[in-house]
């Protein structure tokens, strides 16, 4: 199971800016498949905008068919507007997905920031900041929202992973030679 093939379909769901990143997770090792925005055209309805929401989740699970969609959970604002419109982006998102009987999980920002920094605060800067370090990125995002994506995406893989098939070590020596890719050296 864990050496299993696993792609993940992150999403940074947004009323003009969406970012969306794609990981190929393959064992232990994640590959970045693709990292990119959906500019939402400012002078489109807001009905428009849904529908295109729509249709670039349905053509992401089309073309790359993830085993699961991770994407950011609501959270509360001062503006009522704003949420409503951040709710609806999510709720077509996700709508997308499950269509394609693609299985949507949910995480919260401070989640998703905690497993990519270790601090729940972190900035989005330091989360895309941090990324490069978790995994082989070859791009140079396009903006925030990608890396958020990104970062969502991740969040989830930490989540999924099987925790019965662990292997238990005698000390750092076996686990060392035994985990030689692990070993990043200066």
């Amino acid at each position: 199971m864990q050496n299993a093939k696993r792609v993940i379909l992150g999403i940074d769901p947004g009323t003009n800016i969406m970012g969306f990143a794609l990981i190929d997770v393959k064992g232990t090792k994640i590959y970045l498949i693709k990292m990119d925005i959906l500019k939402l055209d400012t002078k489109k309805s807001q009905i428009d905008k849904l529908n295109d929401i729509y249709n670039c989740v349905s053509e992401l699970v089309k073309e790359f068919r993830p085993n699961t969609m991770a994407i950011e959970a609501p959270f509360f604002g001062k503006n009522i507007q704003s949420m409503l419109k951040l709710g609806r982006a999510q709720g077509v998102a996700i709508a997308a997905a499950l269509q394609a009987n693609v299985p949507v999980f949910e995480y919260a920002p401070k989640k998703i920031k905690m497993a990519v920094t270790g601090k729940g605060n972190a900035s989005k800067e330091q989360v895309a900041g941090m990324l490069p370090n978790l995994m082989t990125i070859n791009t140079k995002a396009p903006s925030l929202d990608a890396t958020d994506a990104l970062a969502i995406a991740y969040c989830h893989y930490l989540q999924d992973r099987p925790l019965s098939s662990k292997k238990v070590y005698s000390g750092w020596e076996s686990f060392l030679s035994e985990n030689k890719d692990r070993i990043i050296k200066y």
